[in-house]
């Protein structure tokens, strides 16, 4: 389903505003998690970011489905809850990118959605984008994951939402995989698009920041990618390198190992120029192999 190209701008945006990416190790222990996130938060809206991404399963990463499903909560849960609060107290908005969110269909399916949810300084709810590629691979000898076995995959596309920074365009990990989500973001007007991750340390290793530039490139567009690092458990291993692209394919800030947080400029004037010099949209040969995300002719 087409979403809706450009929505009218809601709030003011300087040509530059801060924004804090963020690298952590989420564990089966949410309050190690949330103490680890929330100080990383604190610290970021203390350095001036004006909105904070954390990576996917920020709330907690799982030994396996059972707990996965067990841990997970609703967005009105206590786990989101602290999040709205901590957005108050400090003032940001807070990109969640990937909470284990009990869904409206949680009793008739059993299974859970990868939510990336948005908040804004006064802690309300702005979006969230339910996950609509789910991680189901098998690499001999490294990498066995199966995301569906107790996920259900997100059924729309979210256009993308004013922020402070820009025009935020959300999707979730593997997503980046599918160029096809990033030009639909882009033809609705995202200037900034957001992969929160915890990536495998094999396809990280090869494919992590090439993927990256290449969404920001062909899209002309910040991304911004938190990230998951090292180990979660006996089972699990992220690859880490958070980092942010500019529109020129430019990685502009990075995380290399370990927690932390690294920090960027969001300079929506020098996307303009970016885009204005090389005008790709005007190119497309819509005539030839159509647009995701154009509206129908």
């Amino acid at each position: 389903t087409p979403i809706p190209p450009h929505s009218p701008p809601t709030m003011s945006v300087p040509p530059r505003a801060v924004v804090a990416v963020a690298q952590v190790t989420s564990t089966p222990d949410k309050e190690h998690n949330w103490l680890q996130c929330s100080a990383l938060v604190r610290e970021a809206a203390g350095r001036g970011a004006r909105l904070v991404f954390l990576p996917e399963g920020f709330d907690f990463i799982g030994t396996g489905p059972e707990q996965s499903l067990r841990l997970a909560e609703p967005l009105h849960g206590p786990t989101l809850g602290r999040y709205q609060h901590l957005a108050r107290e400090c003032d940001v908005w807070l990109s969640l990118g990937g909470f284990h969110e009990r869904g409206h269909d949680w009793d008739t399916t059993g299974r859970i959605y990868n939510c990336h949810i948005l908040l804004d300084n006064s802690g309300a709810l702005v979006a969230t984008y339910r996950k609509t590629h789910l991680f189901d691979v098998e690499l001999p000898g490294s990498v066995s994951l199966r995301e569906s076995s107790f996920t259900n995959p997100g059924p729309a596309i979210v256009p993308p939402v004013d922020t402070p920074v820009g025009k935020l365009g959300l999707a979730v990990c593997y997503d980046l995989r599918f160029p096809e989500l990033a030009l639909a973001l882009r033809e609705a007007g995202a200037q900034i698009l957001a992969y929160p991750s915890a990536f495998t340390v094999p396809t990280g290793a090869a494919h992590w920041e090439v993927l990256l530039r290449a969404r920001a490139i062909e899209c002309q567009s910040y991304v911004v990618a938190a990230a998951q690092t090292g180990r979660h458990h006996e089972g699990r291993v992220s690859f880490g390198h958070a980092l942010v692209a500019d529109p020129w394919g430019t990685v502009v800030a990075q995380c290399h190992e370990g927690p932390g947080l690294c920090f960027a400029d969001i300079d929506l004037e020098f996307l303009e120029r970016v885009r204005r010099d090389i005008p790709v949209q005007g190119h497309r040969r819509r005539d030839l192999y159509g647009c995701p995300g154009a509206p129908a002719s």
